[in-house]
C-alpha cells in the first residue's frame, strides 16, 4: 500500500483518541509486563532459597510463553467476538490471581504429579506457574494491537504502537527499583522473604487496572461517547481508505485460515521470534547480570537502580525510532536497523565479560534495539490483514514469535550450567536476531509485506 501522510484536518481527532486511549492501556502493560519479568528480580532470592540451579530457572522463566503460545489466537479470536473491554479486564483479572499465587510457589498441595515428572514440588510449583501465567495473559499483547488498528489507520500506528510499547521499557524503569525496594524493605516481616512480597504486592496493580479496563475502555470508535459524531466518521473514513487502498494493492488474507497459512505470516513470525529471543532472554537475566559485574548481592536496589538505565534509554529511542517511521513512511529498514543493534549489543555482551560500561553498554544497545524494532514491527502486518485474518494473524505472530520468550531465557540458564558463562548463548543469540533483519528485508516493502 502507498504511504498516504496524516491529513493535518485529522490530527486534532487522532490526538483526542491519543490521549483517552494510551495512557489506560499504557498503564495496563506497564503492570502486565511487570507481573511477566518481575521474576528476574526474585530469582537474586528465591533460586537459593529453594536451592533451584539456573536450568531450572530459565526453562521456568521461559515456559510461560508455551502456556502464551497455545492460547494466543483463540483468545484473539474471542476478543473479536466478546468485545476488548471485557477480554481485556478477563485477562488482567486471572493473571494477578496467577502472578500472586508465586508467593506460596513452594508450599501448594500438587499431589502426587511432581513425582510423575520427576521434579521437586517447588520446581513443579514453578513450571506450572508460568504455565498458567502464560495461559491467562495469552491475548493481551496481540489483543491491544488489533484494538488500535480499529481507531488509528496505518501512517499513524508506529508512533501509537511505540507509545503503547513504552510500557516495557517503563515497567522495567520504574519495576527494576521498585522490585529491589521490595525485596530490601519487605524482606523479613511476617517471616517472609522479600521475593514472596515482590509477587503479592505487584499483583496488586493488575487487578485493580482490570477493572478500570472495564469502567473505561470503549469497544471501539461507535462506542466511545467523548467523540463526536463528525470525529467517529472522520475515523470511520480514514479507516476505510486504508481497506480500499489494501485491496487494491494486494491481494492480501481476509479469512482465519488464509492468515495462518500465509507465508508472509510465517516470515514475519520469525523475525517476532528473533525478537522476543533478545527482550526476554536478556530481561529475565539483566538482574543478574548486573549483579556479576561486582554489585554486593544483597544490594537489591542499587541492582534495581542500574537496571534502570538501559531501559531508560529505550524509552527515548523507541518513541523518535516510532515517529521517525511514521513521518517517511518507511517499515523495513527501521526493523532491520533496529535488529542489527539488537544483534551487536548481544555480541558485545558475549566478549566484554564483567567490564561495568561495555556490559552496560551492551545491555543498552539490546533494550533500545529490540523496543525499536517491536514497536515499528507491528506496522507490517497490520498494514495489510484484514478482517478475521487480522486478529488471527496478529495473535499467530505474536504467539509464534513469543516462543522466542522460552527460548532465549532457557538457552542462557542452560548455558551458564555447562560453562560457567553466558558467551556462548549471547553469541547465538545475535546470530539469530541478525537473521531476523535480513528476513525482515527480504520480504516486506515500504509500509507493508510483499506480495505472495
Amino acid at each position: 500500500m502507498p504511504f498516504s501522510p496524516p491529513v493535518p484536518d485529522d490530527d486534532a481527532t487522532f490526538r483526542r483518541i491519543a490521549w483517552r486511549l494510551l495512557p489506560l492501556l499504557f498503564l495496563c502493560y506497564v503492570v502486565a509486563f511487570l507481573d511477566r519479568v518481575n521474576v528476574g528480580f526474585a530469582k537474586l532470592q528465591m533460586t537459593a532459597e529453594l536451592q533451584w540451579s539456573d536450568t531450572v530457572y530459565g526453562f521456568g522463566a521461559g515456559i510461560f510463553f508455551l502456556g502464551y503460545f497455545l492460547f494466543e489466537v483463540p483468545s484473539n479470536l474471542l476478543l473479536q467476538r466478546v468485545g476488548a473491554r471485557r477480554w481485556i479486564a478477563r485477562i488482567m483479572v486471572t493473571w494477578a490471581i496467577v502472578s500472586g499465587a508465586f508467593a506460596v510457589v513452594d508450599r501448594l498441595p500438587w499431589g502426587p504429579m511432581p513425582a510423575w515428572f520427576g521434579v521437586a514440588p517447588s520446581v513443579f510449583g514453578f513450571y506450572t506457574l508460568r504455565l498458567l501465567l502464560g495461559v491467562a495473559e495469552a491475548g493481551f499483547f496481540p489483543g491491544i494491537v488489533l484494538y488500535l488498528t480499529y481507531w488509528f489507520p496505518t501512517a499513524r500506528r508506529a508512533r501509537a504502537f511505540a507509545r503503547f510499547m513504552t510500557a516495557v521499557a517503563i515497567a522495567n524503569v520504574v519495576g527494576a527499583p521498585l522490585s529491589g525496594w521490595i525485596m530490601d524493605t519487605f524482606n523479613g516481616v511476617g517471616a517472609w522473604a522479600g521475593w514472596r512480597w515482590l509477587f503479592v504486592l505487584e499483583s496488586v496493580p493488575s487487578m485493580l487496572m482490570g477493572f478500570a479496563v472495564l469502567l473505561l475502555l470503549p469497544d471501539s470508535p461507535a462506542s466511545a461517547t467523548w467523540l463526536r459524531d463528525d470525529e467517529r466518521a472522520r475515523v470511520a473514513a480514514r479507516l476505510a481508505e486504508d481497506r480500499a487502498a489494501a485491496v487494491a494493492g494486494d491481494r492480501s488474507p481476509t479469512s482465519v485460515r488464509e492468515a495462518l497459512s500465509s507465508g508472509r505470516v510465517w516470515a514475519l513470525a520469525f523475525v517476532y521470534f528473533t525478537s522476543a529471543l533478545a527482550l526476554y532472554g536478556v530481561n529475565f537475566w539483566m538482574p543478574t547480570i548486573i549483579q556479576e559485574l561486582g554489585v554486593a548481592k544483597t544490594a537489591y536496589l542499587r541492582i534495581g537502580l542500574l537496571t534502570m538505565i538501559p531501559w531508560g534509554v529505550a524509552v527515548v529511542a523507541m518513541t523518535l525510532w516510532g515517529a521517525h517511521s511514521d513521518r517517511t513512511g518507511e517499515r523495513r529498514w527501521h526493523v532491520a536497523g533496529a535488529l542489527a543493534v539488537t544483534a551487536s549489543g548481544l555480541a558485545l555482551l558475549a566478549v566484554v565479560g564483567t567490564a561495568v560500561v561495555p556490559s552496560m553498554l551492551a545491555l543498552t544497545l539490546v533494550s533500545a534495539g529490540v523496543l525499536s524494532a517491536m514497536c515499528t514491527f507491528w506496522s507490517i502486518p497490520t498494514a495489510f490483514l484484514r478482517g478475521s485474518a487480522a486478529a488471527a494473524g496478529i495473535a499467530w505472530i505474536n504467539s509464534i514469535g513469543n516462543l522466542g520468550g522460552h527460548f532465549g531465557p532457557d538457552l542462557i540458564g542452560r548455558v551458564r550450567d555447562a560453562t560457567g558463562g553466558s558467551a556462548g548463548a549471547f553469541l547465538t543469540l545475535a546470530a539469530l536476531v541478525a537473521s531476523g533483519s535480513v528476513v525482515v528485508l527480504l520480504v516486506a516493502r515500504t509500509g507493508q509485506v510483499a506480495g505472495r
